[in-house]
């Protein structure tokens, strides 16, 4: 997700605790799934973990993390959210690659938001690679 605008800053989600439901729809806490990576105890093992960790960065509106998983060729100097948008539930398409054995890999995905209450969603095939060791975000095709 590349979403990038100029819209004052929104503070964090505040009904996302250590304790909740991870967003990114996987069966653990936000702690012990998404939340360490965005903590930095630990790194996204595929690029759909990290499509997972920066679709739940969006959520809880971690700019850092979202800027620090972004290829540094391709990232933005900042990313701002639309304090509207309400990003509630991610649906994984399709993977290729992207596995510890892989340099580059792909994730396939819609993202269901609500922007003013309304509902709509982001249908995109985001590109991921190995930078210095780690998976980051790259570019993105958006499919619908």
């Amino acid at each position: 997700m590349s979403r990038r605008t100029s819209r004052p800053r929104v503070p964090a989600d505040p009904r996302i605790t250590a304790a909740s439901p991870c967003p990114c729809g996987l069966p653990a806490v936000y702690g012990d799934c998404c939340g360490r990576f965005h903590s930095g105890s630990a790194a996204a093992p595929t690029c759909e973990a990290l499509m997972r960790s920066r679709y739940a960065a969006f959520v809880v509106r971690d700019a850092a993390y979202l800027l620090r998983t972004w290829h540094p060729g391709t990232r933005p100097p900042g990313v701002d959210f639309d304090p509207s948008m309400r990003w509630v539930r991610l649906e994984i398409l399709d993977t290729t690659e992207g596995t510890a054995f892989h340099s580059t890999g792909t994730v396939t995905f819609r993202a269901h938001y609500t922007d003013d209450g309304r509902p709509d969603s982001l249908h995109e095939k985001s590109r991921f690679a190995r930078h210095e060791g780690a998976w980051v975000y790259t570019t993105a095709v958006f499919v619908d």
